[in-house]
């Protein structure tokens, strides 16, 4: 029993993190430009060997000190939100060139050119990254009207 715990130690430990001389894979990671979180990272780092995938939890419109901006207006919270997902991947090292899939949760999906007119200033429009859009009936807060996540790959 001893000797096949052993053995799958072994097996499991590049891919476990226990192993000092392994690179770690995945650093998870609060940029200072975003407000504080409970119970969860706002990225994840992946290191891919020649890049790294970045992925950012769904942003709100919350500022740096976690107040609401743009009550009542979705364009103005896409501003905000895609200037923390800017913000984020720059502190990470990269820009908003390398951002190469972006999710939408919108609660009025009639609102989305507001959105769209909001992220071209933001994005390549020649070649935009990929994209999901869910209408749903509400977020974790009533104010809230707009949530995006996004996924970017950095080159090293």
């Amino acid at each position: 029993m001893m000797k096949i715990f052993l053995t799958l130690t072994l097996l499991l430990l590049p891919f476990s993190g226990w192993s000092q001389s392994q690179p770690e894979i995945v650093k998870f990671t609060n940029p200072a430009s975003l407000s504080s979180t409970k119970g969860y990272s706002h990225a994840a780092i992946v290191d891919l060997g020649n890049c790294r995938m970045v992925i950012l939890s769904g942003q709100v419109s919350l500022d740096q000190s976690g107040n609401l901006v743009g009550k009542d207006d979705v364009g103005k919270q896409a501003e905000q939100i895609f200037t923390n997902i800017k913000n984020a991947i720059s502190e990470i090292g990269g820009n908003m060139n390398h951002v190469v899939k972006l999710s939408y949760y919108l609660t009025d999906v009639s609102k989305i050119q507001l959105v769209r007119n909001v992220r071209d200033k933001y994005i390549n429009t020649q070649n935009p990254p990929a994209s999901t859009l869910v209408q749903i009936s509400k977020l974790y807060r009533e104010d809230i009207l707009i949530e995006i996540e996004a996924t970017a790959i950095i080159p090293k």
